[in-house]
């Protein structure tokens, strides 16, 4: 996988698929969602060269972190766009443990990045739970069986893509404007075409 530069890198939680910083070229910011101890949550705001990041603390499974540990979503809002990225979301956001302060964060994204492929987060059942509470524009679902990971137990995107109509597949970049008025599902490539 080549090295890829940025400017800001945020860590969900503290588990080395997710926060190996060094896969990362540049000098980027780092935010972390979780203090260094990697057990309480970190309370993240703070805006880097106009870009407004909120953390929502939630949990990587349904037990209040005792599986998994605890995971923060990302609320990024940059050039009027508000983004959110579940990080490895384990629960529902109808859960009685959520965070009240995090949900009310967490509503009506412009753009919804979230976990479907059930095992190590949510499942595509309880993604499309998450959608329908938080009223995304667009979803982008992540986190699930591609043919990099053929042996992993996730699920492919196909459960969560099941029945629906509103699905574009946009390559390995997006360009956010201008968004839909109504609700879409956008399948990101996992690799660039011809790579």
């Amino acid at each position: 996988m080549p090295r890829v530069a940025a400017d800001l890198v945020l860590i969900s939680h503290e588990h080395f698929d997710h926060n190996h910083v060094q896969a990362v070229a540049g000098s980027p910011r780092v935010i972390r969602g979780l203090r260094e101890d990697g057990k309480e949550f970190a309370d993240v705001r703070e805006t880097v060269e106009g870009i407004r990041v909120v953390g929502l603390p939630s949990y990587h499974d349904t037990e209040q972190g005792a599986q998994r540990g605890k995971n923060v979503m990302f609320r990024i809002e940059v050039d009027g766009l508000k983004i959110l990225h579940c990080g490895d979301l384990g629960h529902d956001l109808e859960n009685t443990n959520f965070h009240e302060a995090a949900y009310k964060g967490a509503l009506k994204p412009d753009i919804l990045m979230v976990p479907v492929g059930g095992h190590y987060t949510i499942d595509a059942r309880t993604a499309e739970l998450v959608v329908n509470r938080l009223q995304a524009r667009v979803v982008i679902p992540m986190h699930y069986r591609t043919e990099a990971n053929p042996t992993w137990p996730l699920a492919t995107v196909d459960e969560f893509l099941s029945g629906k109509r509103n699905v574009t597949r946009v390559g390995h970049r997006v360009e956010a404007t201008p968004l839909p008025s109504y609700r879409e599902i956008w399948v990101m490539d996992w690799k660039e075409k011809g790579a």
